[in-house]
This record gives C-alpha cells, sequence and structure tokens, in this order.
C-alpha cells in the first residue's frame, strides 16, 4: 500500500467510527417528544437553547423540539401520544380539563403574561382601566386578549358600548395610522419591532399590562399527562430539569450572545438590537425578581385565571381541581403562593 493510499483510508476509518460513536449515543437516549405553542423565535429561546447546547442528551435524552403553530395543539397531541411534553397557555389547559383531558402542568414559563397593549402615550394615559372609556380597542375575536380585555372592561365598570372593539389580523397598518389606539402585541416579540418603527417616525410607545391593574391571567406552561408523570418521573424530572436549565443558561447575561446567535437562525432579517431588546424583556417575564426560580407555578395566578373565564362563560362554574392539575416536580420547582 502506497503512502497516497494509507492517507485515504485513515480519515474513513475515522469517520466510520464517529458514525457508530454518533449512533449508539442516540440509540442509547430515551426518545422525547416537545411541541412548542408556536414558531421558533424568542419565547422559547430556552428551549432552542436546551436543544444547541445538547443539555437534553447530557440528561440521557434525545428530544425532538417540534414549532408549534395556529395548526398544533400541544395538548391535543399529547393525548393522542403523538408528544410527550408540550407547551400550552393556561386557558387552553383549562378548558382541556374542564372536558376530561389528562393533562397536568408541570411548569410555568412565564410569570408575567406577554401579551400586552401597545398604544402612543401622548394619545392618552392609562391610570386605571377606567381610562378605557371611549378608546378603539385591538382585539383578537375568540383569542384569550378577547377575554382579557373584557374582564379589563367589566373590572371598570365599562361595557361593550363604552369603547369600540376593533377585530386584529397580523396587519399593523391600521395601528400605524392611528385608526386603532390600543393594539395587542406579545411584550417581548412583536413589541419592540414596533417600537423600534414608530421610533424612527419619532413615536414613543407605551403598553398597557392588565396584570398591573389586577387583571391576571396565566400565559404559557409546560404540560405532560399525567400518566408519565405517574409511570415515569424520573423522565419527567430529567426532561424538565434540562429545559428549565436551558432557559435559564439562555437568559443570563454573559450568553446573551450566544442565545442571539441562536436566534439569528431563525430570525434572519431582525436586526441585533431588536433581538438584545427582545431577550431582555424576556428576561422580566420569566424571571422578573430573584426570589422566583423560572419554572415556579403560580397557584393565585391559575385560579385568578379561571375565575375570568368563568365569568366570561368560557369554563363551567364547578371548576378545577387545582391540586391535580398543578404538579410542581419535586427538586425542580415548586407552588408559589
Amino acid at each position: 500500500m502506497t503512502h497516497k493510499a494509507k492517507s485515504l483510508t485513515l480519515p474513513a476509518c475515522i469517520l466510520l467510527a464517529m458514525v457508530l460513536l454518533v449512533t449508539t449515543s442516540v440509540e442509547g437516549k430515551e426518545k422525547v417528544t416537545y411541541r412548542l405553542k408556536w414558531l421558533r423565535n424568542v419565547s422559547v429561546i430556552g428551549a432552542l437553547y436546551a436543544e444547541t447546547h445538547h443539555l437534553f442528551e447530557k440528561a440521557g435524552l434525545d428530544v425532538e423540539v417540534k414549532a408549534g403553530g395556529p395548526e398544533r395543539d400541544a395538548i391535543r397531541e399529547i393525548e393522542m401520544g403523538y408528544a410527550d411534553f408540550g407547551v400550552a397557555s393556561a386557558d387552553q389547559v383549562l378548558r382541556a380539563r374542564a372536558k376530561g383531558s389528562p393533562v397536568v402542568v408541570i411548569a410555568q414559563l412565564f410569570q408575567v403574561n406577554p401579551l400586552q397593549w401597545m398604544y402612543r402615550p401622548e394619545e392618552m394615559q392609562i391610570d386605571n382601566l377606567a381610562d378605557l372609556k371611549g378608546k378603539i380597542i385591538g382585539i383578537t375575536f375568540g383569542g384569550n386578549d378577547e377575554t382579557i380585555m373584557r374582564t379589563s372592561l367589566a373590572k371598570a365598570g365599562l361595557s361593550k358600548s363604552d369603547v369600540t372593539l376593533f377585530s386584529v389580523r397580523y396587519d399593523y397598518t391600521p395601528f400605524y395610522r392611528r385608526q386603532v389606539q390600543l393594539w395587542p402585541v406579545y411584550r417581548n416579540a412583536q413589541g419592540p419591532i414596533i417600537a423600534a418603527h414608530l421610533d424612527k417616525a419619532q413615536e414613543k410607545t407605551s403598553f398597557f399590562n392588565p396584570a398591573e391593574f389586577g387583571v391576571k391571567f396565566v400565559s404559557n406552561s409546560v404540560v405532560t399527562k399525567s400518566q408519565t408523570l405517574e409511570e415515569n418521573p424520573e423522565l419527567v424530572k430529567r426532561f424538565l430539569t434540562a429545559l428549565l436549565t436551558g432557559w435559564q443558561q439562555a437568559l443570563s447575561l454573559e450568553n446573551q450572545e450566544e442565545a442571539i446567535k441562536i436566534l439569528l437562525q431563525y430570525e434572519t432579517n431582525t436586526p441585533h438590537s431588536i433581538l438584545e431588546e427582545q431577550l431582555k424583556i424576556t428576561r422580566e417575564l420569566i424571571h422578573p425578581t430573584t426570589n422566583l426560580a423560572i419554572g415556579m407555578i403560580d397557584e393565585p395566578g391559575w385560579e385568578q385565571t379561571e375565575r375570568i373565564m368563568q365569568a366570561q362563560k368560557l369554563l363551567p362554574m364547578e371548576g378545577v381541581d387545582f391540586k391535580t392539575l398543578l404538579q410542581p416536580v419535586d427538586g425542580v420547582n415548586e407552588i408559589y403562593r
């Protein structure tokens, strides 16, 4: 064999060994499917970080992180066995439980609901809910933003004739043209993008957060099936530990550039400065105070969310058993009271 032949053969052997090693590694890990609620963006950066930095693999898991969207229902997929874990909003969870679903909540991602309303402070000042009177307010009819806004109006003693509700879509033109005064956005996602657009036109922006006025509506949480938790608690613990570690590391200031690098794979047209602002706001929504661990479950918030939905006739009055619904994983998170 010539020297040239040896130089060609050796890399091939090394390559084969590497392939066998990777195959063995993957085959030796438990396969898990995690369905996100929405697309891959800043609102799921914790899962993306855990995926990219192999935190799931280090926990002995082969996790397939699947993007969500309007046609995807994580709870339904969990019920049918197509997913092991998923992300769902509180209203989705409560509706499912009211219909007998075995879904349980093992972690709450957002401590502050990112769904808020953007407005121009030069046009109005919202010091109390009564200040909504006479305003043109954008809502998604049938969405939880409609539920939250109608509850805010009811709390202020305002009827539907006291405001004008405007049906919104993905086109923000009515807000840009000042046809609508308050526009629903995800504070950490679209909020910074629209604010930057208006800033170029030398327009200021503010955000109406109903929670600041006593209307607390829980947002996205991690869910699984009660059977999974009962029969394989160690699997649940390993998955959740890796996921929440991903969130902790992704939101750390020292890892900010790495988190932005990951986001740029999916947000290719979003400027670095916007991604930096999105991460900053997400940090404030996920981990608003140091005494709250990432993933902690706000039971009073869940109870208020249920009352809000019952008042809007979206849930039966008999209520949900929160002791069986909210299942913080021992050693990972705990109920926040």
